[in-house]
């Protein structure tokens, strides 16, 4: 496989450092703020522990979704993979949190809701977003890595569902030691989504986890 190094640099704002301490209900994180100066956003991890430890750091690399994260939205299983990911990390008492923002799989808030009228009037997930031009997923993982290296972290063992997330992140410099399945929040109002990301995009979910939630 060919090794790209990251696109995207990385700077902190201003002369006081973008980092803290961060309460949550799962546990205490710090949280660090990166800079994306070439599109103006700002991605943040959330850290617990040492990062320079011997083995693979468990992360979760979560692009941001305002309607599931934020709103509780039952139409796809961001939300509640989020809080997983946080009280997974947690538990094992050591990990990293990326959040992206890469509303709606990169083609962001306003067309995520214009999929979502194509879906009412039928159309899947994937082909919700062709029909509107955009790609069926447009995320660049460049950024992810970025971040990791200024983490010191080279070596992850990835919550995901997502092979398309763990080929960029090796692409771009980072050692993914294992994928790690993380399928929860199933219901009646995203089931049918969840098969179509199995069926048309390869994501690492048995038919069994979809049908006993």
């Amino acid at each position: 496989m060919i090794e790209k190094k990251p696109a995207i640099e990385l700077v902190e704002k201003d002369s006081i450092p973008s980092e803290a301490k961060l309460p949550t209900v799962h546990g205490d994180f710090q949280i660090r703020v990166f800079h994306e100066s070439t599109t103006g956003f700002d991605h943040v991890a959330l850290t617990l522990g040492d990062m320079a430890g011997p083995d693979p750091v468990l992360i979760r690399v979560h692009s941001e979704c305002l309607t599931g994260d934020a709103l509780g939205s039952l139409r796809c299983d961001c939300g509640p993979q989020l809080d997983s990911a946080l009280k997974t990390i947690v538990e094992r008492g050591w990990g990293c949190l990326l959040y992206l923002r890469q509303e709606g799989r990169g083609i962001g808030l306003h067309a995520k809701i214009q999929a979502y009228h194509l879906q009412d009037q039928g159309a899947d997930t994937l082909d919700a977003n062709l029909m509107l031009g955009l790609p069926a997923d447009g995320r660049d993982y460049s950024i992810a890595a970025s971040m990791l290296l200024a983490l010191n972290i080279p070596s992850v063992n990835l919550l995901s569902n997502n092979p398309n997330k763990k080929e960029q992140l090796e692409q771009y410099g980072i050692h993914v030691a294992g994928l790690i399945p993380l399928v929860v929040g199933v219901g009646d109002q995203n089931r049918s989504y969840l098969e179509t990301k199995v069926e048309r995009m390869g994501h690492q979910i048995e038919q069994s986890q979809l049908d006993e939630n």
